[in-house]
């Protein structure tokens, strides 16, 4: 009799099994704070990893229990840093990186090679979508130029679509079928989503942060109802970041505040129930759509949330994150800090010039903008490319700014941070 009560007390405990956020077992935790960029699946078991800064890209096939690398620097010498990978099918995929270069495998990514007949060759690739049998969208880059590209034929030939029309930066792609997508970033006046339904011949404009400055970074539609629709704002100083949500497929929006301001994963699993987090978070839950949030105190430095089903996700940080039901018995390495450009201002407050160094320590693209004391984006000061480590004097002439503290962004590859100013 007793060992019924245990058999049936075993059996109603795992039926009340929920799932959680745990860092998945066997694979690579970055040191000081760098991310892995992306995670992408095709089933519940296949699946690989970018590792941005570390430009190293894993495949899992038992559903991210052991992780097998595939490519690192080594392989691929010249500074990458992987931001997104994408898979057609079992054996052609994509990654995306930051350096100019596009790479492709048709063998599962046992090996690589450059994609280079794409004109003009896009300077960076932060999102890449796969619909359909053999049609792929990519877009770039968080920086300027705005553009599309776009493959009918599994990546043999490409268009390029210049954006800069609608947008100064695009940072995500996301589409339902071959003709119908959106692509978000920003441009002049805020973070925008935009929406197509010919394949990316035409585009309308379907939201506006209209803060200056800010990025729509992330999109989801939800699971078996993509008239559901989830976005993550990445604001700027003052601001906060926002979770944006549509139940019309775009046509309204509504917004809640995030739990961080630079947010920038999302990911859902029904219309309340969801997950947040960004370059100094780890994953915050919502159980009622974006009202309130909980700090679930694991991960860090979040930059993509996919999802697989109700009971199943993976989440790229500083290292891969699986939520499941299963018990993964792995100790979360990851750290709550990254690390900050090593910026000295050279003089402050300031009169005529902004003048300050920074220590580059690898390659780099970085956005430098000025805003004023409530997050309200002035204009860009530079945009730069380092190509290889070095210690480099920005100087800036300010006379034409009103007496008063000012905000000095830096937005690089390992996310965003800021320096206060005061003018005299």
């Amino acid at each position: 009799m007793k060992l019924l009560q245990l058999i049936l007390l075993l059996f109603f405990i795992n039926l009340s099994a929920q799932p959680t956020w745990q860092p998945a077992p066997n694979a690579f935790s970055n040191p000081n704070g760098q991310r892995f960029d992306d995670v992408f699946f095709l089933n519940e078991n296949l699946g690989w990893a970018a590792n941005g800064y570390y430009a190293r890209i894993y495949k899992t096939t038992d559903g991210g229990l052991t992780w097998t690398e595939q490519l690192n620097e080594s392989d691929i010498p010249g500074g990458y840093y992987f931001r997104k990978i994408e898979f057609l099918n079992e054996n052609i995929g994509f990654i995306g990186t930051l350096n100019g270069t596009f790479f492709k495998t048709i063998d599962g990514g046992t090996n690589w090679t450059e994609v280079t007949n794409i004109s003009p060759n896009p300077n960076a690739i932060c999102g890449l979508d796969a619909v359909g049998a053999s049609t792929i969208y990519g877009c770039g880059a968080y920086f300027n130029p705005a553009y599309i590209i776009k493959s009918t034929d599994s990546g043999d030939t490409w268009t390029f679509i210049d954006m800069s029309t609608y947008a100064n930066a695009l940072v995500e792609v996301l589409f339902l079928d071959e003709n119908t997508g959106f692509t978000a970033g920003r441009n002049t006046n805020g973070g925008t989503i935009l929406k197509t339904t010919d394949g990316g011949v035409t585009w309308t404009e379907i939201y506006n942060s209209n803060i200056s400055g800010e990025y729509v970074w992330k999109l989801q539609t939800l699971e078996g109802n993509t008239d559901i629709m989830f976005g993550a704002v990445s604001s700027v100083g003052a601001n906060p970041g926002l979770l944006i949500t549509s139940n019309d497929g775009g046509q309204t929006w509504t917004s809640f505040d995030a739990p961080e301001t630079d947010i920038q994963a999302v990911g859902f699993i029904t219309e309340n129930h969801g997950w947040m987090g960004g370059h100094t978070t780890g994953f915050y839950e919502t159980l009622n759509g974006g009202q309130t949030w909980t700090n679930l105190n694991v991960g860090n430095n979040l930059n993509r949330i996919f999802i697989i089903n109700s009971t199943s996700a993976y989440a790229a940080g500083t290292t891969i994150y699986k939520y499941t039901e299963d018990t993964l018995s792995t100790e979360d390495l990851s750290r709550n800090d990254y690390e900050h450009l090593d910026i000295k201002i050279l003089g402050n407050p300031v009169e005529h010039y902004l003048e300050f160094t920074i220590n580059f320590e690898s390659d780099e693209n970085i956005l430098i903008e000025l805003y004023d004391i409530n997050g309200k984006f002035i204009k860009q000061l530079s945009r730069d490319i380092i190509l290889q480590p070095t210690l480099k004097t920005y100087k800036f002439n300010v006379s034409e700014l009103a007496a008063g503290t000012y905000f000095v962004d830096f937005h690089n590859n390992s996310g965003r941070s800021s320096i206060k100013i005061v003018k005299r």
